[in-house]
């Protein structure tokens, strides 16, 4: 049986920014389990789940249509240029 694709393909190490998050337990249940599957599928081993919430969080805003628009929206109102 052939997996899906996971939407997150790899992690890159950029500058961090500190974040203190509360998840529910269920969600960071989910998180380690994304984490053991994305390394078996990419070969990249991924000590720390936590590292995976900025990429998701990205790709997340990336594919939201309606924050895009809205983003685009206000950015143009404060160019002056709409």
């Amino acid at each position: 049986m052939k997996t899906p694709k996971l939407k997150l393909t790899m992690v890159v190490d950029d500058g961090p920014v500190k974040l203190a998050v509360e998840l529910p337990a269920a969600v960071h249940r989910d998180l380690i389990a994304y984490a053991e599957i994305l390394s078996r599928e990419t070969g990249q081993a991924i000590a720390d789940p936590t590292k995976l919430v900025a990429p998701m969080l990205t790709r997340f805003m990336a594919t939201d249509r309606a924050f895009a628009k809205t983003r685009r929206t206000r950015q143009t109102s404060r160019d002056g240029s709409g």
